[in-house]
Parts: C-alpha cells; structure tokens; sequence
C-alpha cells in the first residue's frame, strides 16, 4: 500500500465512503508501522460535491480525457494572436463544450446517487474552463483527484487584452502609424488561420462525440432504470415465492409429523386390538370350560 494507490482509491469513492474509508486506511497502514504513510493519508482532504462530480467525470469518461487536454492546448495556442471575430467563435465552441460537459457530470452524479445543485454545478463549469484554459489546471483536472472546484477566474491568454483593445479603439492616428504587413507577417497569419481552423474541427468534433456520448448515456440510463425495475419486480416475486416455500415445507414438516403419530397411533391401536383380542379368545375358551363341566 502507497500513498498514490490510496488517493486514487479514496477520490474514485463516494462522498460518504471518503472518511470511513480514509480512517481504515490510516489505521491499516499504522499497523503495519508506517505511521508515516498513516499521517499522509489522514491529510487527503474529502472533496467537495462538485469537485467529486469533477473527479466522476474524469474517471468514468475517460476517453474524452485527452482530446479535451488537446483541445484545451490548440486553444490556448489559438488564443493568444486570435482577432475579436476569431476569439468570439471560440468562445461559442468552448460555452457549447463545457455546457455539455457540464451535464455529463451531472448525469453522472445524479446516477451515483448525488444530484448536484444549479450552484455545483457552475463550479464544475468553472473547473471545465479552468482546465481548458490553464495547463497545471488541465494536469489536476485529469487526475481525478480535485478537492475543490477551480476558479471561475482562470482564463485564456489575451483574453483582457482583446477586451482592453476593444475598450479603448485606436486612434486614427495609431492607425495612420501601423505597418504593413511583412512576408513574416503573411506567414503567421497563415498559421494562426491554420491553428484555429484545427481548434474548430476539435472543438467540433469533440462536441459532436459529448452529444453522442449524452445520447448512449441517457439510453444506457433508461435501461438501467428498466432493469432496476425488472429486478425489484423479480425480487418481490422471489420474496413471495420463498414465502410460499417456506410456509409450503412447514406444511410439509406438520403433514409428516401427523403421519408418523397417526401411524404411532395405528400400531398403538393395533396392539390394543390384538391384546383385546386375546382376552377375548381367553374369556371365550374359559366360558367354554366352565359350561362343559356344568354338562357333566
């Protein structure tokens, strides 16, 4: 047992298996005289609601892991030369992304048995964004190991300069004194277009996999909610039936023991009958005696 194999264990939990299951172990690892290990483990903090719908969503969408990091890193790239109508359209895709995310974990959450509130859920929106728009928040995020949701503050690069320019527009000025533009220049434009081309296709094709994946979630949803019913049914039946079984062998047990003391009886009364039958033939022979020697 290790610190890492325990941390991966206590954030895949439930909310309230997290403390119970830290203490065991805690202890566990000071009975094996790691006392060190059992004091790093009692400092692993149990997260918050979001924060676990968060670590819920990275453990059971995997899959969806990765392209949202490479996603996250053509954004961040695309972000800071990106003009205002470029940004914007980012935006949109990004909104749509973490929206449907956002109801992922949600759905989530709520078939672990946790609903998360309108409020929870925002924070994990914030998270979702925060690991889109910072690497070392991509990184926590990705581990499944969040203790508290990321802050909505996170944001991409030139965001406030982008918003700052379109403030405050340049003066005409400003505007006669701008150079034109080099073959470096043509270049990086090109690049830029290239990159966000590329950051579009992912954000589409990333999105276009969420709704997907919603629709396979919500169908798997209703068929376990039809197999949940399914299996209260037959477990009532069962409980009926055992009953009847049971009150069947009980029947059973009291038909046997009636038939082992009426056959008790039976012989009982047979050897009532035989006794009876001697006495009988005793009698008869003895009256039988007695008459011939009045004949004499």
């Amino acid at each position: 047992m290790d610190l890492d194999t325990v941390a991966d264990e206590l954030y895949g939990l439930r909310p309230e298996e997290f403390i119970p299951t830290r203490a065991a172990r805690a202890a566990a690892a000071r009975t094996a005289g790691d006392r060190a290990l059992a004091t790093e483990i009692g400092k692993l903090r149990r997260p918050s609601l979001s924060a676990w719908a968060s670590n819920l969503l990275v453990r059971e969408r995997r899959s969806e892991v990765e392209p949202l990091l490479r996603l996250g890193k053509g954004l961040r790239q695309a972000h800071q030369d990106l003009d205002g109508a470029q940004l914007r359209e980012l935006s949109r895709q990004q909104r749509i992304l973490i929206g449907e995310l956002s109801r992922q974990a949600g759905q989530l959450a709520a078939q672990a048995g946790h609903p998360i509130s309108d409020a929870a859920r925002h924070e994990v929106e914030s998270t979702l964004h925060a690991a889109l728009a910072d690497p070392e928040a991509a990184r926590e995020w990705a581990s499944g190991r969040l203790t508290k949701p990321f802050s909505s503050a996170t944001d991409f690069p030139a965001v406030a300069a982008l918003a700052s320019a379109h403030r405050t527009p340049p003066s005409p000025a400003a505007e006669s004194r701008t150079r034109r533009p080099t073959s470096r220049d043509t270049k990086a434009d090109k690049e830029r277009r290239r990159r966000l081309t590329q950051a579009r296709k992912d954000a589409d094709k990333a999105a276009r996999e969420l709704r997907a994946q919603e629709d396979e979630t919500a169908t798997a949803t209703r068929q376990a909610f039809a197999a949940k019913k399914h299996l209260d049914e037959t477990q009532q039946r069962v409980a009926e039936l055992t009953a009847e079984l049971q009150h069947a062998k009980t029947e059973h047990q009291q038909a046997r023991t009636a038939e082992q003391e009426a056959r008790s009886d039976a012989r009982a009364a047979d050897r009532r009958l035989r006794e009876a039958r001697r006495r009988a033939e005793g009698a008869a022979r003895e009256v039988e005696g007695l008459e011939a020697g009045d004949d004499q």
